[in-house]
């Protein structure tokens, strides 16, 4: 498809962060814009499965949430479990002081995307792919634009460029900016730097509530997580197994997976999950009859991958290039998917950017010459809002992580075992649900 020879922003990208950019910039009456993706079509799996209530606030001050809540599953609480008993549960509810939305508002992200495309869609607006960045460069008759060509030889002059393309942004590359760990190598949680994570059924269906169940496995001497998420029939026509639509309950697993066990496959097969299930799962999932009375046994896998989990954060998210160039989403800042943080993060980056952007192009409109501030405010205070998260998520794996052998000769209990005691004395207190409550809300980190 032929691109457009000239426009003011070009948004390299068409996940959340991207979609959500161009939703923001029509929002603000910026229409003359373009948005690239690099592939046919988004991806139905489901990645990120959480929206948190700060970013259900910021969609709806752009006027698109309500196309996500009709979507969405409104989880009011997300437990915290052994495999026989529970630990903790963080409860949303003490929330409504705070916002309309008290609660977790669980959705695959290739659901988010769909509806987020389709919003755009209805406001006249097309994605246009395939189109693969694979150069910048500042134009030789104007210092503030940018000409951006792609691997099909066509190229666009740009004024901003906003990189939302990915962990291996090409964008970020190409302007040279940096990408690494905040604290520095080696700060990686080791026995939760792999993960896998697949949608699958049961046969028979396992039979419980909807909500997000953490359970940290105390069968095993080191610490792990084991993410647990039952979707119902909700998302079945977007969740297709090999094009084909599923009829049974969709659930979604996340689980860590010990280093010494060996690196998971890239794409899990269904013998793989499984035993995963059966090793860390909660007892109810589970096909040993020792610890299910009533045994199931994983039927179809969805969808499945393999991962290793990391931080990293680039040097700066606003540079030029001739043109403004920004990073957003994971382009800017990748961390931990414990917390259900990252696309929550992305989305509110990205409206605060076309706010930004919006505002930079007005002032250019009234002086050709005005300077940079309003850029370099959105990058340094989303910079630090990334940092918080990074630094809220690396907590949160050090306590997943913390094992369950003995501590020391002379302290013959485990600081996995005191975790778990003081989890399930702390949850009889309603101040401290509300403070766990406000820190995932993302209420405090806007």
């Amino acid at each position: 498809m032929s691109l457009p020879e000239n426009t003011t922003v070009l948004i390299v990208g068409a996940g959340p962060a991207g979609l959500t950019a161009a939703l923001a910039l029509v929002h603000n009456g910026c229409h003359d814009f373009v948005i690239v993706d690099a592939v046919d079509e988004g991806s139905n799996s489901s990645r990120a499965v959480a929206i948190h209530c700060a970013t259900i606030e910021a969609l709806a001050s752009i006027d698109v949430a309500d196309g996500l809540l009709s979507q969405g599953i409104k989880g009011k609480s997300i437990r915290i479990l052994s495999r026989s008993s529970q630990l903790f549960e963080v409860k949303f509810d003490p929330l409504k002081k705070h916002s309309a939305h008290p609660y977790a508002l669980f959705i695959p992200q290739c659901v988010t995307e769909l509806v987020l495309m389709q919003k755009l869609q209805s406001l006249g607006v097309q994605v246009q792919r395939p189109h693969r960045v694979v150069g910048m460069k500042q134009n030789e008759k104007d210092s503030r634009v940018t000409d951006v060509s792609f691997e099909d030889g066509q190229v666009i002059s740009a004024r901003y460029v906003i990189g939302a393309d990915g962990a291996r942004s090409i964008v970020r590359t190409i302007a040279g900016i940096g990408f690494s760990d905040p604290e520095g190598p080696h700060t990686v949680n080791e026995e939760l730097a792999q993960m896998i994570s697949a949608d699958i059924t049961f046969e028979p269906e396992p039979v419980g509530p909807v909500t997000l169940q953490g359970h940290l496995n105390a069968e095993v001497f080191s610490g792990n997580l084991f993410i647990f998420l039952p979707f119902g029939n909700h998302f079945n026509a977007q969740l297709l197994r090999d094009g084909k639509l599923t009829t049974k309950s969709t659930f979604r697993i996340l689980c860590s997976i010990p280093i010494k066990n060996g690196e998971p496959p890239r794409a899990p097969p269904k013998e793989y999950i499984q035993n995963v299930v059966d090793a860390y799962g909660p007892a109810c999932i589970s096909s040993d009859p020792s610890l299910n009375p009533k045994p199931v046994k994983v039927d179809q896998l969805v969808w499945s991958t393999g991962f290793r989990t990391h931080s990293a954060i680039a040097d700066r998210i606003f540079s030029r290039l001739g043109a403004a160039i920004f990073l957003v989403g994971d382009a800017a800042h990748i961390h931990s998917p414990i917390g259900g943080q990252g696309m929550n993060l992305a989305i509110r980056d990205a409206i605060f950017l076309a706010d930004a952007v919006t505002k930079h192009i007005q002032a250019s409109a009234e002086n050709p010459d005005v300077d940079d501030t309003i850029l370099q405010e959105f990058a340094e205070a989303r910079h630090a809002r990334a940092l918080e998260v990074i630094g809220f998520t690396k907590t949160l794996l050090k306590l997943g992580n913390l094992p369950y052998d003995s501590y020391a000769w002379w302290m013959p209990v485990s600081l996995a075992s005191i975790r778990d005691l003081v989890l399930r004395i702390l949850g009889g207190f309603d101040f401290v649900q509300s403070k766990v409550a406000w820190g995932l809300s993302g209420l405090g980190r806007r």
